[in-house]
Parts: C-alpha cells; sequence; structure tokens
C-alpha cells in the first residue's frame, strides 16, 4: 500500500491514538498536558509507569549531570559553516557520542537506560552549543549551573542566563506535546534500524535523519517562516487568501490521523496567548489567530500540532532553524521508548515489496546493442 498507509507493522503499548484521543502509555494527553512535568513523561514512557518521587529526583538529576559534553563535541561543531544545516550538524554530533560511550554496544535493559539518560541530556546541549558555536559565543558547561529541569537546563544553555518560569514551564509544555506520537516516520526508522540489533545511538541518528526531511519535521519552521512574511496582522487576509486561490499547501493545518482536530494545538494556542502577553507582542499570537480563523472558514482544516508552536517558539527566542532540533529533543524520550520497547521483544523488520517491474526480459549481447 503506498506510503504504508493504515499497514499495521508492530505492536506496541507506548502510545494509542484512537477516535482522535492521543495516549501515551494509556494516559491522555489532557491529562498530562496539564498534569504532568517533562521528566515524568520521560519515565512514563520508558517504564511503563509513573515514578516515585525519587525516582523522579533521580531521574532529573542525572539528565543535568549527563548534559557536560566532551570537548571533541564542541571542536566537531566548530568545524561547521555557521549557515549550515542545524539539522545535520546535530545528526552527525549525535553519532559522534558513541565514541565517548563505553557501553555503547552493551544490550542490556540497564545499559540501555543510562544510554538514554545521556542521550536525551547531551541532545540538550549540543543543540544549544550549535546555535552559540556558529554566533561565536562560547558554549555554557553544564557544571556551572543548577537548573531543575531539562526545559530550564536547556534554555539557560542556550541563552547564557536563567530562563524566567514562563518560559521554563511553556518549553515543559511543549516538550510533553511533542514526545510521542505512535509509529510516526521517524520512530519507525529507529524501530528498523534497532531491529537489526544495532546500538541505539545508531536508532537515533536513523530518526533525526528522518525527521530532517520537510514533510515530517520542520513545518513549524515554515510557518513560522509564514508569520515574518506576513509581518502585519492587515496582511493576514490577502496573504492567506492568494495561497488559498493559487492552491498552495499552509503549513500546520490538517493532520492524517485527527479528522476534528489535534488535541496538543488547543494547548500550544493558549502558550502562545500567555507568552504574548508575557513579552508584550500580541502580532505573532494575532496573525495566529486570524490566519487559523481563514482557513477554517475557506479550507475546513484546524490547526496541527505545529502551526502554534511556531509562535510559541518564537516567543521563546528560540531561533527559527532550531525548532526541528527541539522536536528532536523532545522526540527522542519516545523514540528511546519505542527502542527499548524493539530490543526487549526483538524481531528483524524486513518488509516486502510488491513488484511492479519488467518480467521475463530477454538478454541482448554488448554489440548488438
Amino acid at each position: 500500500m503506498s506510503g504504508l498507509v493504515d499497514v499495521i507493522a508492530c505492536e506496541s503499548s507506548i502510545c494509542s491514538i484512537e477516535n482522535g484521543v492521543l495516549c501515551y502509555r494509556g494516559f491522555t494527553i489532557d491529562e498530562l498536558a496539564s498534569n504532568a512535568t517533562f521528566e515524568e513523561v520521560i519515565f512514563l514512557l520508558w517504564h511503563g509507569r509513573l515514578p516515585s518521587h525519587s525516582e523522579l529526583k533521580t531521574l532529573q538529576q542525572d539528565l543535568i549531570q549527563n548534559a557536560v559534553l566532551p570537548k571533541k563535541i564542541y571542536d566537531l561543531l566548530s568545524l561547521y559553516a555557521p549557515w549550515g544545516n542545524a539539522m545535520a550538524k546535530l545528526r552527525t554530533a549525535i553519532s559522534f557520542l558513541t565514541h565517548f560511550d563505553d557501553t555503547v554496544m552493551d544490550p542490556s535493559l540497564d545499559a540501555d537506560h543510562r544510554k538514554a539518560v545521556r542521550i536525551i541530556a547531551k541532545t540538550a546541549a549540543i543543540i544549544a552549543s550549535i546555535d552559540r558555536i556558529r554566533n561565536k559565543l562560547e558554549p555554557i558547561d553544564a557544571t556551572t549551573i543548577q537548573p531543575s529541569s531539562l526545559a530550564e537546563l536547556f534554555l539557560w544553555l542556550l541563552t547564557g542566563k536563567k530562563p524566567a518560569e514562563i518560559a521554563i514551564k511553556a518549553l515543559d509544555k511543549c516538550l510533553i506535546l511533542h514526545a510521542e506520537h505512535e509509529l510516526n516516520a521517524s520512530t519507525f526508522a529507529a524501530r528498523v534500524t534497532v531491529s537489526t540489533m544495532s546500538d541505539m545511538y545508531s536508532g537515533i541518528v536513523s530518526a533525526i535523519g528522518t525527521l530532517k526531511g520537510p514533510l515530517h519535521g520542520n513545518a513549524n519552521e515554515q510557518v513560522a517562516r509564514m508569520l515574518e512574511d506576513i509581518g502585519d496582522i492587515g496582511r493576514v487576509d490577502a496573504y492567506i487568501t492568494e495561497k488559498i486561490d493559487r492552491q498552495e499547501r499552509i503549513m500546520g493545518f490538517g493532520h492524517r490521523v485527527y479528522k476534528h482536530g489535534d488535541p496538543r494545538a488547543n494547548y500550544l494556542k493558549k502558550l502562545s496567548q500567555e507568552l504574548s502577553v508575557w513579552k508584550e507582542d500580541p502580532r505573532w499570537y494575532n496573525m495566529s489567530v486570524k490566519i487559523a480563523q481563514i482557513v477554517k472558514e475557506q479550507k475546513g482544516l484546524l490547526p496541527n500540532v505545529d502551526f502554534f508552536s511556531a509562535s510559541v517558539y518564537t516567543y521563546l527566542e528560540i531561533p527559527r532553524d532550531l525548532f526541528t532540533l527541539v522536536f528532536a529533543l523532545s522526540r527522542s524520550s519516545g523514540w528511546i521508548a519505542h527502542i527499548l520497547e524493539q530490543h526487549a521483544n526483538n524481531k528483524l523488520i524486513r518488509p516486502r515489496a510488491q513488484y511492479i517491474g519488467k518480467c521475463n526480459a530477454t538478454w541482448t549481447p554488448l554489440e548488438e546493442r
């Protein structure tokens, strides 16, 4: 079937999307977005249950302690041109991390969990360092700061200053909303890779390479580009109507599995509004609301998770080309959950293709061609 639409490739107890309801391990995204921290969601995805107080504290501490990068990672990032693709930098840096982990080929569950913590924590540090190095700024040493969460750690490493509480909470909720989404393209790529009994880093690199494609991961970056192109709410009507008339795709709308709207979009819309008040800059939020209204009226489409996340990340002063990398930071928690599940009951993923080419071809000698 084209694109493997509706093909069941495996059984999983990690995530479900039934009748438009998104659940992680049986908890609806509404319950998690309203109550959980990202660290609680990480633990839930990896262990199948919520953590105790002590387990949560241990995970938080482990993530922060493992955010220190080997100096050679900074040296690697310094080799790239400032304008180089940020996702490509992340992909290569994660691959390079394997050379600093002597348990990389240890397939035991304990080793996998230790690698999982290292990957998430160091991904946050790598993303922040990509931006600082290309702007000729010194990367922040994670041992010199005292954050209480991965969201705070990332913003601190990125900006070089302690982030505001509202920014920490907003990013934390974004990380929850993007953490997992069943067997999407990047998750499937990760599972295929580790089904060969390759290592966890290879699975994450495969997932990042898949997420890098514009049909999967960078829609919110394109939404931000659209908002910048429009520039003012007075131009929204003409801009969007022209795109619709030209039958051009408007990024951030519609979703294959959500016929009545993406449940994550409402939380991001609220975050965008709250951050617009905090920043005393309603422009991005107001333009987004206006665009959503026009697209709904003229095309019957509702925003997906990418649409309002563009304005949220803009308010958080995350550079536009890092949007997909922040997505990768969050989704790594889900990728790793699937890698752990694959390793626990592994079978090589090796589908077949339906052949539609020529049959019974006749060989022509070279001199007669």
